[in-house]
């Protein structure tokens, strides 16, 4: 973070010194929330958790170096201070400060949101504007209240762009943290029906996702929101927002756009790249056809800031996979290859990742896929449909066997694929991790390719560990 006082940022968070014995003192380290994250001149924020309280950390924090703690209450005892910044509420007083350290680097702030694919378009983005100058982008999917600051106040005076990943689980959300890191660029990916039980409808998603273009400065101000063309919610948004528009995706009138497309290598995607200034040629080393509106997303970004189109195609060539347990591909020492995608799901990324299964193991004749997938959560009343469409999907897309794990949720994958044809026992329906990985162990085989995927709550990358340990136990539980 910039260099700032404690009086400073106890005037910019409204909080009171309490045990400073040098108010000039500054922050010179990160501000971080977990008390064994502290280095020297760190900003400790105490955050209450649902089984510890952060305020219980403090005085550990402070021995280790912070230089104060960004606090709900006092922390000292009588003969024991702990200096600290008293803040009626610790998140609102992290959003303050993160917005004042922004305002004050004037770096160009990039935000994206969408329903799907977030974190692989933003590491993407990263990966490509770190071509062009310092960048710091949203680590893994730390993309709400408490996360998007963290991130914000990471930079300091050489970062020249900011790559924000925004996450909403309800009207107003990205409203918000657009107004403690205000975007000159804005990318909106997709709308789809992630969370859809929460929000209500694809209508009531897509007015929250557009909070963020509603957000952006005029056109005149240099504002640009970059919307999928390929998507008729997004598309729609550009009549929501002052900034200039520019299209990606597959259609004829993206301004940025994809064409013959191919899966290639193992099922990476490749593509001739169009933008307003040329063509190029990419083939990404990440798997699954689905990155392609990811690439053109960056890509639009990227041309925007003032990359050249061989620029662009080489970066996203040559970028990797920078958060784990997104299609994170491993082949074993026997030739069985697990794809661990398990980091969370949606029926759009599901539909994905079945499909990117399917092109690699299409790479060897004989080859067999096991689809290993958990529930997807937060579908609401769409929930049965949804996970009944993706176990027909895993028939139609003629994959070996599917693993359905869990339990309601799990059944109704299975009976979708036994519904949609006379699979028998290529589909099974198993309780639990611990069952799917003893299945697994005894009836894989080399050269197979396993996907292992379920929403973030499900865990299911504790399965996918379990099967590259080997004979490993499973740890924890099934919940």
């Amino acid at each position: 973070m910039i260099a700032l006082s404690l009086t400073e940022i106890a005037g910019l968070v409204g909080g009171q010194p309490h045990d400073i014995p040098d108010p000039d003192l500054k922050v010179t380290g990160p501000v971080v929330i977990d008390s064994r994250e502290v280095r020297p001149g760190s900003l400790f924020a105490a955050l209450p958790g649902e089984r510890v309280d952060g305020h219980d950390f403090a005085r550990g924090a402070v021995e280790a170096g912070a230089v104060a703690v960004l606090a709900a209450r006092p922390v000292g005892t009588p003969g024991a201070p702990v200096p600290a910044i008293v803040v009626p509420d610790v998140i609102a007083a992290m959003g303050a400060l993160a917005r004042a350290v922004v305002e004050r680097l004037g770096t160009t702030v990039v935000a994206l949101t969408g329903s799907a694919g977030k974190t692989s378009t933003k590491d993407l983005v990263a990966q490509l504007l770190q071509r062009r100058g310092p960048t710091v982008w949203t680590p893994g999917s730390l993309n709400n209240e408490i996360g998007l600051p963290l991130t914000a106040m990471s930079a300091d005076e050489a970062t020249q762009h900011l790559v924000l990943e925004m996450g909403a689980r309800g009207k107003g959300h990205i409203r918000y943290l657009t107004e403690l890191t205000p975007p000159r660029i804005g990318l909106v990916l997709n709308v789809g029906t992630a969370h859809i039980g929460e929000f209500g409808g694809r209508e009531q998603i897509a007015e929250a996702k557009g909070e963020l273009v509603e957000s952006l400065p005029s056109a005149a101000e240099g504002g640009v929101a970059v919307l999928n063309a390929d998507d008729p919610f997004v598309r729609a948004m550009a009549s929501r927002t002052k900034a200039r528009t520019v299209l990606f995706g597959e259609a004829e009138d993206a301004d940025v756009r994809a064409g013959n497309v191919r899966l290639a290598d193992g099922g990476r995607p490749a593509f001739t790249l169009h933008t307003p200034t040329g063509c190029s040629e990419v083939t990404m080393r990440l798997y699954g056809e689905h990155h392609v509106s990811n690439a053109l997303a960056a890509a639009a970004v990227a041309h925007e800031l003032g990359m050249s189109v061989d620029e662009i195609a080489v970066a996203l060539s040559e970028a990797g996979q920078l958060s784990r347990w997104r299609m994170e591909v491993t082949e074993r020492s026997d030739g069985v290859t697990v794809v661990n995608d398990a980091y969370n799901a949606n029926p759009e990324s599901m539909r994905a990742a079945l499909r990117a299964l399917v092109a690699m193991g299409a790479v060897t004749p004989g080859r067999r896929t096991w689809a290993v997938l958990g529930p997807m959560a937060e579908l609401g009343e769409e929930s049965l449909a949804e996970h009944d469409a993706v176990g027909r999907l895993a028939v139609r897309l003629n994959v070996s066997k599917l693993v359905a794990v869990g339990g309601q949720e799990a059944a109704w994958l299975d009976m979708g694929a036994k519904n949609e044809g006379s699979w028998g026992e290529e589909s099974v329906h198993v309780s639990d991790v611990r069952a799917a990985v003893d299945l697994l162990r005894s009836e894989l085989r080399p050269g197979d390719v396993v996907l292992v995927k379920a929403s973030r709550s499900v865990g299911l990358e504790r399965l996918a560990q379990a099967l590259l340990d080997g004979e490993g136990e499973v740890a924890g539980r099934w919940a």
